[in-house]
């Protein structure tokens, strides 16, 4: 096999198993990668304070790719070495388009410094999969009251949330309003019940945000191998020299891999780790 130089990982359903446990197994095999001098880059759906915890058991000194791309930050300072930043008028049609369909958003800005994680018009909501996330994420919130119609600055992405055919619905009416503007997938965390249309700039994803940090590092494609197993790893999957999606991926994931490793639960990582170094 090639020779690799950078491990791109998603985390839900790839680095953390269904008890969104690190296993010891896991954990050790990136850490072999590491000694081989692999680069091992995070690259997660997950906001930045929810991926801190695992900086420390992985000994990571990389920066953290996290919101799908959105946002790229480097956690022994907090530094932010990349923003997106939606053009004030795309997102105010776009959150236009959210409300006019009957749905809340939460709109995600670069604020841990400031001691929460994201805007919402109220900590509660009506809508059961919205309410269960705000629930279970009490205390991360800044509520802006009139975010629907006059939303705060800086912000790099947001989401909506409701059935899969909800969301995948909303994604194809708000594509319908700003073709080619908006970067979006509908996926659901094993956290929440409910499904996320989760929504970027266009040109965000992951894949770019690890190519922009390969090329700093002298790092060609070809040399990156990234595994995963939903709908925002595919354009990192697909590009990467090396494309592995999981044995718990979605089937348009596996379509877009090279490679197929065991689940999850059953330690894929080390699978792939054991190809890289051979």
């Amino acid at each position: 096999m090639a020779r690799f130089r950078l491990l791109a990982i998603d985390i839900d359903g790839t680095l953390v198993n269904s008890r969104h446990e690190l296993t010891e197994a896991t954990r050790a095999a990136v850490l072999r990668a590491k000694t081989a001098g692999i680069e091992i880059v995070l690259a997660t759906g997950r906001r930045y304070s929810r991926v801190l915890p695992l900086v420390e058991p992985l000994e990571l000194n990389v920066p953290l790719v996290t919101a799908s791309g959105a946002l790229v930050k480097r956690a022994a300072d907090h530094a932010t070495l990349y923003r997106a930043e939606f053009v004030l008028l795309a997102l105010e049609r776009c959150l236009q388009g959210i409300a006019g369909r009957g749905y809340e958003a939460v709109l995600y800005a670069d604020t841990y410094d400031q001691g929460f994680d994201y805007y919402v018009v109220n900590p509660v909501s009506p809508q059961a999969e919205l309410a269960e996330f705000l629930e279970r994420n009490a205390g991360f919130e800044r509520v802006w009251t009139d975010l629907m119609t006059r939303p705060p600055g800086g912000v790099f992405s947001c989401f909506a949330m409701g059935t899969r055919e909800q969301m995948l619905h909303l994604r194809h009416e708000l594509e319908r309003d700003q073709p080619g503007l908006l970067y979006m997938h509908v996926l659901r965390s094993p956290r929440y019940r409910g499904f996320m249309c989760e929504i970027a700039p266009a040109g965000v994803s992951k894949w770019v945000a690890v190519n922009r940090l390969a090329t700093e590092w002298g790092i060609d494609s070809e040399e990156i191998c990234a595994v995963g197993d939903d709908v925002n790893d595919i354009p990192m999957i697909a590009a990467a020299g090396l494309g592995v999606a999981m044995g718990n991926a979605l089937d348009e994931v596996k379509a877009a891999a090279d490679r197929i490793a065991p689940t999850h639960d059953e330690d894929g990582l080390v699978r792939v780790v054991e190809w890289l170094l051979g």
